[in-house]
């Protein structure tokens, strides 16, 4: 946390067909009721809101997710000023607090303190944005034409707020389960989306860093930071942001906020933004400032469900990378916590922040050990009464994309086979619970479509790798690099498919893959 100075019809088929999943996974595995209270209170408030307003219940679930990870941290503000589960929000630039208090009739003491008012207030004003747009209801019907509204429930403009959307898409496409308070589990599954942009579609995704060539470039305020600095730089301050990844670039670069810092790190991949030069002296850390760069991390101290291993490889090759250009010694008296900055009376990053495991990573430029249970040679049928480590992967991404398998546990019973059939029918595949060539080439793949090529990297590549290696029969290496192996086995995947044979894996390519071509 830093601190100041001193195609429509088509579409709408698929997503009625994902909703109706939604339901079904839903009632076969119900959350226990909440203690004293109604059984599954924050989806029926979800499903609820859904109704009265007109929003599909898994873009609104999405949002809150992205804005919170659905913790309303007891009515606590973030550091934007935003509120409860749909975080909304009371700042200087942002109304959607007062706007949902004015649509719904709730006043904004019950919006930022009761669950259930907060997601009422947060599908108003997404209606409200929708209505702004012209949405029709049909249109309404169909999540991709959403997308604006989106775009504007995160109160910022151009760039970032198509970032805001487009992380809102992504859980959408990937699926998304967590456990709130009570036990409660909410879902969102997995499904191809194709969202209208419209004139955001021109908003690109941010120039590169001038410091950091792997990170984006979005400028802070210019007021929220000093050019030039008093001081030469011996150390890095790791922050937790108390908000979201495109929230947090949008106070930065409001002006009334009077913060920043040098680099911001998104939880569910890693993506870095850079928002102030290095050689200038971002707000963040008090006394700090001068001599310190500054890396905010997405999410909230209390909550460790936002300190993924992507993050944390993340900004580790990103430390280690500074402190290698500015000659910054790779330890815990140089890379420290804001709670550890003299002066500041700040608690991030916090007792969930694993410095032990991070300060490993950055020792080893960011790269450490990893695990990986969803890559193998070949990919064997699953069905019922199959048993082992394949059953177990299938189990997996099962459950990552929203769907309800039962355990983890490497047994393809009942629960799996519900789960396997929910998925294959919002994919359009028969719906026959056996796991063959075409489910596991579609369950690999699901997830974002960005574009790739020879030299790039990272988990979108090995989805990739995997996904080939099922469709194909042959065995790719899921090493995360597009080399010439992969290259070669896109174009004979492309070929086999009557796709256009180029080597690049675009709209099309990914498409046939998720359908389980």
């Amino acid at each position: 946390m830093p601190r100041r100075p001193a195609g429509h019809t088509a579409r709408r088929s698929a997503v009625l067909a994902a909703f109706t999943v939604s339901a079904l996974v839903a009632t076969a595995s119900p959350a226990p009721a909440a203690p004293g209270g109604t059984p599954d209170p924050m989806n029926q408030a979800f499903a609820r809101a859904a109704a009265r307003y007109d929003v599909p219940r898994d873009l609104l679930a999405a949002v809150g997710y992205g804005e919170t990870h659905l913790d309303g941290h007891s009515g606590r503000p973030s550091q934007a000023g935003g509120y409860g589960v749909m975080h909304l929000v009371s700042n200087p630039v942002n109304h959607s607090l007062e706007k949902a208090a004015q649509l719904t009739g709730e006043s904004r003491a019950e919006l930022r303190q009761d669950t259930e008012a907060n997601i009422l207030g947060g599908a108003a004003v997404l209606r409200s944005h929708a209505d702004a747009l012209g949405l029709d209801g049909d249109e309404r019907a169909d999540v991709d034409a959403w997308y604006p509204a989106v775009a504007r429930y995160s109160g910022a403009e151009g760039t970032v707020a198509a970032l805001y959307a487009d992380t809102v898409y992504t859980f959408l496409a990937q699926g998304l389960r967590a456990t709130v308070a009570g036990g409660e589990r909410i879902a969102v599954t997995s499904r191809p989306v194709a969202p209208e942009k419209g004139a955001l579609a021109s908003a690109e995704a941010a120039a590169q860093s001038p410091d950091y060539p792997p990170a984006k470039w979005v400028a802070a305020a210019s007021g929220n930071y000093a050019t030039g600095r008093s001081a030469s730089v011996d150390k890095v301050v790791i922050h937790v942001m108390q908000g979201s990844y495109a929230g947090t670039i949008s106070w930065f670069q409001n002006a009334a906020s009077k913060v920043s810092s040098h680099y911001v790190v998104r939880s569910s991949d890693g993506e870095v933004t850079q928002m102030v030069r290095d050689k200038d002296t971002a707000y963040h850390a008090k006394s700090a400032n001068a001599s310190s760069l500054g890396i905010e991390h997405e999410g909230y101290i209390d909550d460790p469900s936002w300190f993924t291993d992507p993050m944390y490889r993340s900004s580790a090759a990103l430390t280690a990378y500074l402190c290698n250009r500015y000659g910054i010694p790779k330890d815990r008296s140089h890379i420290i916590g804001h709670s550890e900055a003299p002066g500041n009376d700040h608690t991030d990053p916090g007792a969930n922040w694993n410095w032990t495991y991070y300060m490993q990573l950055v020792a080893g430029g960011g790269s450490g050990s990893e695990t990986d249970d969803l890559s193998f040679d070949s990919y064997a049928t699953q069905k019922t009464g199959s048993a082992g480590a394949q059953v177990k992967a299938v189990q997996q991404l099962l459950a990552d994309q929203g769907y309800e398998p039962g355990a983890v546990d490497g047994l393809f019973g009942t629960a799996t086979k519900s789960a396997v059939q929910a998925f294959q029918t919002t994919r359009g595949l028969p719906a026959d619970g056996t796991v063959g060539a075409r489910t596991w080439t579609a369950l690999l793949s699901a997830g974002t479509t960005p574009r790739l090529s020879q030299g790039a990297s990272g988990d979108a590549v090995r989805r990739l790798q995997r996904a080939l290696t099922a469709a194909l029969g042959t065995t790719l290496a899921a090493d995360g690099t597009f080399g010439p192996a992969t290259d070669t086995a896109v174009r004979g995947y492309q070929k086999a498919r009557g796709l256009t044979v180029d080597g690049h894996v675009g709209p099309d390519t990914w498409a046939a893959l998720q359908s389980g071509r």
